[in-house]
């Protein structure tokens, strides 16, 4: 698949990520496939999490069995990272850090209710967009050599497309499309910057500069 065709052109992020990202941190697979298994994890608990934090007074239709759902994918994903480190080589790390979801967090309104819960439901469709773009990168640099991960990180991408599509819609039900139009061009903008902030490495959210 060309870029002509991508399942990314229809992202709104406001910055692209280029080849040689994926290029770069394929050459440690093993530590990007232990970063990717602790984005899965913690992707599932946010949504385990969001599952019971619904607007009040009462949830809006299918809000809970739609989180359950993308528990379960997000859970399945983080299953089959473990079994694909596993067969390389790998494990995972004991501990982990991810400066650049700590830093979309830092963007909410906590305490303000319905736009606190509208944050972390913008700031989940952003990881969940990022993550996206970059899978089909890392599908793309892998395309030639590894068709395996190649494969691997394509069918990821379009998991991560439709929850990030999920999880925009789900903002509108906290504090209505409105709102949601104007917080969301903000965190674009926001998450372009802290993109671009991050070092190099081989980390599904690491900066696409050179290496120091």
């Amino acid at each position: 698949m060309g870029d002509s065709d991508s399942m990314s052109d229809d992202l709104p992020l406001l910055s692209r990520t280029p080849d040689a990202w994926g290029e770069a941190a394929l050459r440690d697979t093993r530590a990007l496939l232990s970063d990717h298994a602790y984005l899965e994890k913690k992707a599932a608990s946010n949504a385990l999490e969001l599952l019971n934090r619904w607007p009040e007074p009462t949830p809006p239709a299918d809000w809970t069995t739609t989180l359950a759902a993308i528990a379960h994918d997000e859970a399945s994903h983080l299953a089959s990272v473990l079994r694909l480190l596993a067969r390389r080589g790998g494990r995972l790390d004991r501990t982990h850090r991810n400066p650049y979801a700590n830093a979309l967090r830092a963007l909410v309104r906590k305490g303000s209710g319905n736009e606190e819960l509208a944050d972390r439901l913008l700031i989940s469709a952003l990881i969940e967009a990022r993550s996206c773009e970059r899978f089909e990168v890392l599908a793309r640099a892998s395309a030639e050599g590894d068709r395996e991960l190649s494969r691997f990180f394509r069918r990821l991408g379009a998991s991560e497309m439709g929850h990030y599509r999920v999880f925009l819609h789900l903002a509108g039900h906290a504090v209505g499309p409105g709102a949601v139009e104007a917080r969301w061009a903000e965190m674009l903008e926001a998450e372009a910057r802290i993109l671009a902030a991050q070092a190099p490495g081989p980390r599904i959210h690491s900066g696409d500069g050179p290496a120091s």
